[in-house]
């Protein structure tokens, strides 16, 4: 890990952890199915940017998280201008899905993945969603490191 930490680029459709069905039997699962391929696709690069290294941290952690989501078709002009956002589409996201429950389900794919050891260990967050640009593909930026410092109130 540098002195800048890891940085992580995740490419696939981010998915909310959010509620969870509970069996009679005392067996529960996950209602979104697109929980557990985001969850891997998070885990599979984490170990792939730690490339074996050490990356395992102990104490104090900051995350930043960039949620790229892809835009409905409904921002998209029609025949000429179909390529072209519409001057009443939205810059930014703010609907579904929501950014704590993305947030919920990176977190637990970095800890599987090696990051840390436990995501209770993250004292600092910053989370943002953005829209893809032409031609990105969905997914997300994260940056993982030690948190040092004391912040000012």
């Amino acid at each position: 890990m540098s002195d800048e930490g890891l940085v992580i680029r995740v490419k696939g459709h981010p998915a909310p952890q959010g509620s969870k069905r509970y069996f009679p039997n005392g067996g529960m699962r996950e209602m979104s199915k697109n929980v557990a391929p985001w969850r891997e696709a998070v885990r599979a690069d984490t170990r792939e940017a730690l490339n074996g290294g050490q990356g395992l941290l102990t104490g104090p952690v900051f995350v930043g998280l960039a949620f790229y989501l892809p835009r409905p078709k409904g921002h998209y002009g029609t025949g000429r201008n179909a390529g072209v956002v519409k001057d009443s589409a939205p810059s930014r996201p703010c609907g579904k899905p929501d950014i704590d429950k993305l947030a919920r389900s990176t977190l637990d794919g970095l800890k599987f993945g090696g990051a840390f050891g436990d995501d209770a260990q993250v004292v600092a967050l910053a989370t943002t969603k953005w829209y893809c640009g032409y031609g990105q593909a969905p997914g997300a930026q994260i940056t993982v490191r030690p948190e040092v410092g004391i912040p000012s109130v």
